[in-house]
């Protein structure tokens, strides 16, 4: 490996806030010396990006993967939170996530999950204690405790999620926030527990809250999940406070784009280069302290070369030294990996999923495309033989969620803004636990889906009565152990027929994937039961005296 070489060009120096023309040394993967030489028509030379939340897990590769895609777009490290795996296969699946990652030329900073389970009100594979937390934060390949969705527990004290903190400030360690919508008295609580970011913002007034009690905000651009739109003006204002992230990224996003794409649109939008390179890099190295290169003498030889400051799309990608990707094409090599998994399923019955009609209205889950939060509302059911099923023209269909650890009876409830008009989707990508999810327009595609995922044990599948998809994800049935792209391509197929179906949502499997996620409001749906957020409890299907939703 040649990691020893002279590199010239115009360096973008972002921990001075200065760009120069110059000669950079690297020696053995570290940079020994720049000098400052008058170089005509160079490229730019500047850090490597760094995603600073995501879940390697929701791009459905391994790191070692992830790795060879996200490079060819610039990306050096991660601040990766191994929580999905950990709902599924407790401390082996982070240890998995580690030893996995460590076998590419990649930088991950994995954190240790702060809330597996997320809530008690749905069933996973491991759990995470505040001991084996702590044990966890001990160990140098644990860089932060991952972001502590268990808001209620934060601001009530609770002694098991107060232990977890105690622990990273112990050792030194940052704590990731996520505090969708919270506000007032309950957010300063959460922020003076010491939890110093969030992901969770949706509109400019929530981040200016937060980061007047000093928290960084994170604009996250991912599948599902999208704000950066709403949050990009406040790098006019507040440059310093902010980072990129992507949090979820499915593999054939993941081919086109990754937080270049939110630097070439920032800077698009004629937000101040090197404030939008920060965001991209230097903001999230220094707060969390990543052992990342910035382009100084005696840092590891992490950065990229670009043609264009205004559009800077990776030519070259080095991390350590090590030039990993050229021209939009990777360097590294596929690694073989083992496939671990949790999968306890038999197939699932028409009297599995029936739903009886009671002569009342239903509760309906309200999806918002490009969101992880749902709104709700009631309806009349439509109902065939005693029985209420999907109704295809007003888009209520019917969702399911089988736990996939315990042979258990599924969860039904009622959704709207799928939009399929027949077939139906399903997945063992379900936040937060990952049992299964469907949406479809008869119980009988719904079936169909479901068993076609239990016999790959776990991955994602599109089945109508004339065509079926799946791509099976045998790593935890959350990821492949197979060619990023080819997995790429497979998902864009499987998506295209989900579109086919009629889906009108962006990111069909992404959205699927919340709709269990219960620490997300309003109204969402676990392996146990139709859940209500707000309330932080179970709730029936069914409309009741107490049902605060409007009528549709």
């Amino acid at each position: 490996m040649n990691n020893s070489f002279t590199i010239g060009g115009q360096i973008v120096d972002l921990v001075h806030s200065r760009i120069f023309s110059g000669v950079i040394v690297v020696e053995d993967g570290k940079i020994s010396k720049i000098k400052e030489k008058a170089i005509g028509n160079a490229p730019y030379i500047l850090p490597g990006f760094v995603d600073a939340h995501v879940h390697i897990e929701s791009s459905m590769l391994v790191p070692s993967e992830f790795a060879r895609l996200a490079t060819c777009h610039g990306t050096v490290a991660t601040v990766s939170d191994p929580h999905e795996i950990a709902n599924v296969l407790g401390v082996k699946g982070v240890n998995y996530m580690i030893s996995n990652g460590k076998k590419v030329p990649f930088k991950f900073f994995f954190g240790a999950p702060s809330c597996v389970p997320a809530t008690a009100f749905e069933t996973t594979g491991g759990t995470l204690d505040a001991k084996l937390v702590e044990k966890m934060l001990a160990s140098p390949d644990i860089h932060y405790l991952s972001e502590m969705m268990n808001y209620p527990g934060v601001i009530n004290g609770d002694p098991e999620i107060m232990a977890k903190i105690a622990a990273a400030k112990k050792y030194g360690k940052p704590i990731d926030g996520h505090a969708p919508m919270v506000t007032g008295e309950a957010l300063q609580k959460y922020v003076g527990a010491g939890i110093s970011t969030d992901h969770e913002c949706f509109r400019q007034e929530g981040a200016l809250e937060k980061i007047s009690l000093g928290m960084k905000i994170l604009i996250r651009e991912g599948s599902a999940a999208r704000n950066f739109e709403a949050l990009i003006p406040l790098m006019a204002s507040h440059p310093d406070k902010l980072m990129f992230c992507s949090d979820d990224k499915h593999p054939n996003e993941l081919v086109k784009g990754h937080i270049d794409e939110l630097v070439c649109r920032a800077i698009d939008l004629g937000y101040n280069v090197l404030d939008v390179l920060k965001a991209a890099s230097l903001n999230a190295i220094q707060h969390y302290k990543l052992n990342v290169g910035l382009l100084q003498p005696g840092d590891d030889a992490d950065f990229i070369v670009v043609d264009d400051l205004r559009h800077p799309i990776a030519r070259q990608t080095y991390i350590k030294g090590e030039k990993v990707a050229e021209n939009g094409v990777s360097n590294i090599k596929y690694e073989e990996t083992d496939t671990p998994n949790y999968f306890e399923r038999p197939y699932l019955y028409a009297q599995d999923i029936f739903v009886p009609d009671e002569g009342k209205k239903i509760k309906v889950i309200d999806c918002l495309d490009g969101q992880v939060i749902t709104k709700c509302f009631t309806a009349e059911p439509k109902v065939v033989n005693g029985g209420i099923v999907s109704d295809v023209e007003r888009d209520i269909l019917k969702i399911v969620v089988v736990n996939r650890y315990q042979p258990y009876t599924p969860a039904v409830a009622f959704i709207k803004g799928f939009g399929l008009k027949r077939g139906a989707l399903a997945s063992s990508v379900a936040h937060d636990s990952h049992n299964l999810v469907a949406v479809g327009a008869t119980d009988s595609d719904i079936l169909h889906a479901i068993n076609l995922l239990i016999e790959h044990t776990g991955g994602v599948t599109a089945y109508c009565s004339t065509e079926m998809m799946a791509v099976p994800l045998p790593v935890a049935g959350l990821m492949s152990n197979e060619d990023g792209y080819q997995v790429a391509a497979a998902y864009e197929n499987v998506n295209a027929l989900a579109k086919r179906l009629g889906s009108t949502l962006y990111a069909p499997f992404m959205t699927l994937a919340f709709m269990s996620l219960l620490v997300i409001p309003e109204l969402k749906l676990s392996d146990q039961g139709l859940f209500d957020v707000k309330k932080f409890g179970f709730t029936s299907i069914y409309e009741d005296e107490n049902t605060e939703m409007p009528a549709v």
